[in-house]
């Protein structure tokens, strides 16, 4: 998964926690930390990310005519893809799906402890897309979209 890996000690290659322990910074640690395990809260009985606003909240039930379940998808999901510059557009689809799983399983985890009795869903698709970008993983109450 890390083609680097094999080009380390001389070409005999390392594992992952070796190499991190090289080229890892603590400032990316943090900020990878952020989005693994992000701050969630609880708004008007909608999941959303801590760092929302409310004036993107109120303008997106006005936009949907308070359909919260549509807000929450619209202001909750993110794509992979836009997690990384634009220079990394060519990463492979197995990577853009293993990084899409990892946070879904994590952010549901998170959403559990945090929240447990909600009912709250975070998925990522499980069909296979043409277009990368068509990757995210989105959370929502499946009671906003009954």
């Amino acid at each position: 998964m890390i083609p680097e890996l094999q080009a380390w000690n001389d070409g005999k290659g390392t594992d992952a926690e070796s190499w991190i322990r090289y080229v890892g910074r603590f400032d990316h640690a943090v900020g990878y930390a952020q989005l693994f395990w992000p701050e969630f809260t609880i708004h008007d009985d909608c999941i959303m990310f801590a760092d929302f606003t409310t004036e993107s909240y109120e303008t997106w039930m006005k936009h949907t005519s308070g359909r919260r379940g549509q807000v929450e998808a619209v202001m909750n999901h993110r794509h992979i893809l836009d997690l990384f510059s634009s220079d990394e557009l060519n990463v492979p689809r197995e990577l853009v799906l293993y990084l899409g799983r990892r946070l879904r399983d994590m952010w549901a985890c998170k959403l559990k402890r945090d929240f447990p009795d909600r009912e709250i869903v975070v998925s990522f698709p499980d069909e296979e897309y043409e277009n990368l970008l068509d990757y995210e993983v989105t959370i929502y109450h499946p009671k906003h979209t009954a």
